[in-house]
């Protein structure tokens, strides 16, 4: 690809300060509250220190939700529970608010961008801030061919890492990544499968729609075919993702490897962002260390890409809507972990004099003893003094 080298993320992307996040864990034992007693809490809030860069969190008070958007040709199998090219009603309930996502978004106080990337519909049908970055109308059918060409996926794939650089100059402390897609969960676990060198049967799900067995086995299928033309340029990750991604996941792998160079934390949502960081692990091993996972989905192939990070999810409600739905529900555990590190009082300690020396030979030396005086038990406890003798007289009698 001319003029972006994957490698180089390997380069430009460190972990969160260790040194800011033991600080941040001695503060934390410093607090009137417990250590363990917030539970995951703790780590969530030190996770943050680090990823801030000190050991005093600040609140989270831009969050952003970014939803990537596409169609993908491989849904014309019928391996989706919503119609082939339909993913712009997606797109519209979001922008109406009238979706979940929109919904909580609204509720938890996290702006919303949508980025079409390959809708299959008329981009006249949607705001110029919405379609800017499109590449194509609609990706390829994986099955039989490239999702996108070698050149489209550059254009993806620096397209994602354009909006990571525009969220975090515009000031996002944290981002919530979903995608607003129509056979978007097929591609992403080809994805996983191949990158996990498992079978099709052990990643295929019922999709965030929910599908019947004739479907899943269509999709199953679909899978299969596409892991064939994966396997082939595996060593190559911007060639697995024309081949068998797709404009959209593309565009997240990129979003998501520049935020980790720019130092922005992210939630991920379902199987589809799972796939993406899994892509991304392979360019940068240290990237990972500024996702988290916001949600198990029940998608198989999530599983298998989290366990593969060693990510553990922060919630497991069993919540498939996609839109980053799930992973907006785990925002405010983030913002709850942000806000007690931050504002929790350290605990007061009264200081107390120090504890006087044991008395030695049984002789005074308590804190009420007189210098030169004795402890009444030990004056208690001897004989009374003999009387004394009378002086002798003037004469010398007695």
């Amino acid at each position: 690809m001319s003029g972006l080298n994957l490698d180089d993320f390997g380069n430009l992307i460190e972990r969160p300060d260790s040194g800011v996040r033991r600080d941040a864990e001695e503060r934390r034992e410093r607090l009137a509250v417990r250590p363990g007693a917030l539970g995951r809490l703790d780590d969530l809030g030190e996770w943050l220190a680090a990823a801030q860069h000190s050991a005093a969190v600040r609140p989270v008070e831009r969050p952003r939700l970014v939803l990537f958007a596409g169609d993908h040709g491989v849904a014309a199998l019928g391996v989706s529970g919503r119609p082939a090219g339909s993913a712009h009603r997606l797109v519209r309930a979001v922008l109406d608010g009238e979706s979940p996502a929109a919904v909580l978004a609204r509720r938890f106080g996290a702006g919303i961008r949508v980025v079409d990337m390959s809708l299959d519909c008329d981009p006249g049908d949607f705001p110029e801030e919405v379609v800017r970055h499109r590449v194509r109308r609609g990706s390829g059918r994986i099955d039989v061919e490239n999702a996108l060409t070698s050149e489209e996926a550059e254009q993806a794939f620096r397209a994602g890492m354009a909006v990571a650089d525009e969220e975090a100059d515009s000031g996002t402390d944290l981002v919530v990544l979903g995608d607003l897609s129509v056979g978007g969960t097929t591609a992403a676990s080809t994805l996983v499968a191949a990158l996990c060198g498992t079978d099709a049967s052990v990643v295929t799900g019922r999709g965030g729609a929910g599908i019947d067995d004739l479907a899943w086995m269509r999709k199953c299928a679909a899978i299969r075919d596409a892991l064939r033309r994966a396997r082939p340029v595996l060593g190559d990750q911007l060639e697995l993702l024309a081949a068998t991604g797709g404009a959209d996941l593309t565009a997240m792998t990129g979003f998501l490897l520049q935020c980790a160079v720019r130092r922005t934390p992210v939630i991920l949502d379902g199987v589809v962002s799972a796939a993406c960081a899994l892509v991304g692990q392979r360019v940068a091993f240290r990237a990972p260390d500024w996702w988290l996972a916001g949600q198990a989905s029940g998608e198989p192939a999530q599983e298998k890409a989290l366990d593969r990070m060693a990510m553990d999810p922060l919630l497991d409600h069993g919540v498939t809507a996609g839109e980053g739905t799930g992973a907006l529900l785990a925002l405010p555990m983030v913002q709850a972990a942000a806000a007690l590190l931050a504002e929790l009082p350290e605990e007061r300690r009264e200081e107390r004099p120090d504890p006087a020396p044991a008395p030695e030979h049984g002789t005074g030396s308590g804190p009420d003893s007189q210098p030169g005086s004795e402890p009444d038990s030990v004056r208690d406890s001897e004989p009374a003094a003999a009387p004394a003798a009378p002086e002798p007289s003037g004469d010398g009698t007695a």
